[in-house]
């Protein structure tokens, strides 16, 4: 339904809802997260490109938690429409372009509220948020018939691990860039779902 819906709003561009939506999709992550990547947070690591989600002192910008400073392989479907040509095409330091910092200082404040005024015209409940994405990669990958161990998705959404002890938390720092790719690549929707990318 998001995917196929009218973009209506005038404050953010609907190649940048566009954009953001499809990485929350084929990511798990937050809003925040995903709007305030900077060129230099799209990297290769291992030979794999990922998005590195941490803090950035000059802005005073942070992860949630500890466990949300992390590293995000880039999904194949975002490979295929072109993300990491952003890199050379947009403007000023900012991957995603076309959103704006508010007063509080929240960069891609007016997304969210245009994305609540979407869900709300094209009927969605009002418990579908932008955060529901998280949701639903983290079903999904729970459900994957991939060889996909829990500390992994832990890892990719930056959750704390479920299981506090010493070994899973050493063992987390030493998850490879192959196995979070694996868990990444798990994600996967209608081949329709997302057709209207003007990217």
């Amino acid at each position: 339904l998001l995917a196929s819906a009218s973009w209506h709003s005038t404050s953010v561009p609907e190649q940048t809802f566009r954009l953001v939506t499809l990485i929350a999709a084929y990511s798990g992550m937050r809003l925040g997260e995903i709007c305030t990547l900077r060129k230099e947070d799209l990297q290769s690591v291992d030979g794999i490109p990922c998005f590195l989600i941490r803090p950035h002192t000059e802005t005073g910008w942070a992860p949630k938690t500890e466990a949300g400073i992390r590293m995000v392989p880039v999904h194949s479907k975002l490979l295929e429409v072109g993300i990491l040509a952003l890199k050379d095409t947009t403007d000023g330091p900012y991957l995603i372009p076309g959103l704006e910092t508010s007063k509080q200082g929240v960069r891609g404040a007016a997304l969210g509220r245009a994305f609540s005024l979407l869900k709300t015209r094209i009927g969605l409940p009002a418990e579908i948020t932008f955060h529901s994405f998280r949701h639903t990669v983290s079903t999904q990958l729970r459900n994957a018939n991939a060889n996909i161990r829990e500390v992994w998705i832990d890892r990719l959404l930056g959750h704390e691990a479920t299981h506090k002890s010493q070994g899973t938390t050493t063992y987390l720092t030493g998850i490879s860039t192959a196995n979070l790719q694996q868990t990444i690549e798990a994600i996967s929707y209608p081949e329709t779902a997302f057709k209207k990318i003007p990217f």
